[in-house]
């Protein structure tokens, strides 16, 4: 906090050591505050009145302007009852503008980063560390027989039981919606309200394939999102197996007419994606009838994994799906030894335009700057596989049940935090892009996005995108979770969420939390991703430190700075 004191205050007293000397040691803060307030300080039992500026985010010149504007008004309205002060004593103000703008030229501000190195105010650390008392009182509830312990559990437990997958464009997820729309508003949230996306379905009818030469073996498979139907009596092609995009180039004079297997080896989600989203694309400009592409996955007890693929313009449909890893493996050992594969592929599915679907969104309204918003969020929709509680059931709930968390402590901070259920995430963050698309003129106001769909486990930290200074911020935030042992920042220049990534693409910083979730794309998009993957305990804790990271977050006197 800076005060510029009008004459005959600043000088050696304990207010000018309180205020002016660890305001002028202080300069390298890079934004200090427009709340303007007049006070009085009584000196030698006169009053002497004064303009005080406080910290929020502006320029740091601009301060210095701000308080050289506060000096003079100073002068001016105590001018006439301090004249018999001593006149040495008016030039402390100016030496404190002087000093200001010196060191505004020469020293880096303090809340300013870079990377691994983080120079925050003492005020604003002393801000975030009084939160401790709220972390520690919603930490308690979650893990409360008589508070908040298992709700979180219980109620996605029965929401996944009612509905089980939630494709987007069925009738199921549309119940779903209406069914959450319902459970929000007992909850007594705010501006409980769905919106309205239009977007091209996608559903899957009777599948199957076949190994038929050099024997006979079903092969557990599913297609993937997006896949055009093989014609109605099916295909039987022979097999060319491949395990990397430059062995199907190597391979590409062998492809024409051929069904394309794909064992790619497992290095991460992120890099394995590819051969799922662009395997039949690839495989066609050669010529390939089909492709059948091993499950991106570490780990297989034969279960096929569903998702989304895309077709590249200017090249020829095939019909594609997944099959298990021990499948995949099976056939390129076959393979190499030189056996001749012929598989039997038949595949319908339907498209339908004009589908619709609802974003469904709830909020605790800001109490002095509601039009800013820290968003958290999870998508209602899943694959036609499984029960969809992993993903992203349990992003969903302990998004929405953050709020309602913070609703039964009577917690409102100062910005508005939103609960936003995606739709139509899984063909590609269809809800999310609807969503900026009609709310684009609002993206300024966002401070932070918040997602969960990476599995709800144990957490044990968070993981941010945005500004080195942002980060410092957060790694702050983080330290207050020690009592869970979740205090580990890891701070990314790449997106932290799916849906949200559309808004960390436009510049808003992005958090995630992270979670023990090695086992997560075991289950992700297959028949196994139901309730016996989720920990109760964990979604508290999950929960819990969604309720808390919103609340500080909209509740802190100064916003993220953005890149």
């Amino acid at each position: 906090m800076i005060s510029f004191i009008s004459s005959g205050v600043c000088s050696r007293t304990q207010y000018a050591r309180e205020r002016v000397i660890p305001a002028v040691e202080n300069i390298k803060l890079k934004y200090y505050t427009v709340d303007v307030v007049s006070a009085q300080y009584y000196n030698n039992r006169r009053p002497v009145r004064y303009i005080e500026f406080s910290v929020v985010p502006i320029p740091l010149r601009t301060a210095v302007v701000l308080g050289y504007i506060a000096y003079l008004y100073n002068t001016v309205v105590n001018g006439g009852r301090q004249m018999a002060v001593d006149r040495s004593r008016t030039l402390c103000p100016v030496a404190a503008v002087i000093v200001l703008l010196l060191q505004t030229l020469l020293i880096q501000p303090l809340t300013e980063a870079s990377a691994g190195h983080c120079r925050l105010a003492c005020s604003l650390r002393d801000e975030i560390a009084g939160y401790r008392p709220i972390v520690d009182r919603v930490l308690s509830y979650v893990q409360d027989q008589k508070g908040y312990k298992g709700k979180t559990w219980a109620a996605l437990s029965e929401f996944t039981d009612t509905f089980g997958s939630r494709l987007a464009g069925t009738p199921n997820l549309e119940n779903s919606i209406d069914y959450m729309l319902n459970r929000l508003r007992t909850t007594n949230l705010d501006n409980v309200h769905a919106e309205r996306v239009v977007f091209t379905g996608w559903q899957r009818r009777k599948e199957f394939a076949r190994l038929v030469s050099p024997r006979v073996k079903n092969l557990a498979m599913l297609g993937l999102g997006g896949s055009v139907s093989t014609v109605p009596e099916g295909i039987r092609a022979e097999v060319v197996v491949v395990t990397s995009f430059d062995d199907l180039l190597n391979k590409s004079s062998e492809v024409n007419g051929k069904i394309v297997v794909y064992n790619q080896p497992f290095v991460s989600y992120g890099e394995t994606v590819k051969y799922r989203s662009k395997g039949a694309s690839e495989a066609s400009k050669y010529g390939a009838v089909a492709t059948l592409i091993r499950s991106i996955t570490p780990f297989s007890l034969n279960t096929p994994h569903a998702g989304q693929q895309d077709y590249s313009d200017g090249v020829k449909k095939i019909p594609t799906a997944c099959i298990t890893v021990e499948d995949a493996e099976l056939l390129n050992r076959m393979y190499n030894r030189g056996s001749k594969l012929e598989i039997f592929l038949k595949m319908d599915s339907k498209f339908f335009a004009n589908a619709t679907s609802r974003n469904t969104v709830a909020e605790i309204k800001g109490s002095t700057d509601p039009d800013k918003i820290v968003l958290v969020s999870g998508h209602l929709d899943s694959w036609d596989v499984g029960q969809g509680a992993m993903d992203d059931g349990g992003g969903a709930f302990i998004s929405w049940n953050s709020l309602a968390v913070l609703k039964n402590f009577g917690l409102r901070p100062k910005r508005t935090i939103r609960c936003l259920l995606w739709t139509a995430e899984e063909e590609g963050y269809i809800g999310a892009y609807a969503y900026l698309k009609s709310h684009i003129s609002e993206l300024e106001k966002f401070n932070l996005v918040i997602e969960s769909d990476e599995g709800t486990f144990q957490p044990y930290g968070i993981a941010f995108h945005g500004s080195d200074t942002s980060a410092c911020i957060m790694a702050e935030v983080a330290k207050l979770f020690d009592s869970i042992n979740a205090t580990t920042m890891q701070s990314t220049k790449d997106n932290v969420g799916s849906d949200i990534e559309v808004f960390e693409n436009m510049n808003i910083p992005g958090l995630s939390l992270l979670n023990r979730n090695e086992k997560y794309f075991w289950y992700h998009h297959t028949e196994a991703d139901t309730m016996a993957v989720e920990d109760p305990d964990s979604l508290d804790l999950n929960t819990a430190m969604f309720a808390v990271i919103s609340y500080i977050i909209a509740d802190l006197s100064v916003e993220l700075p953005k890149s």
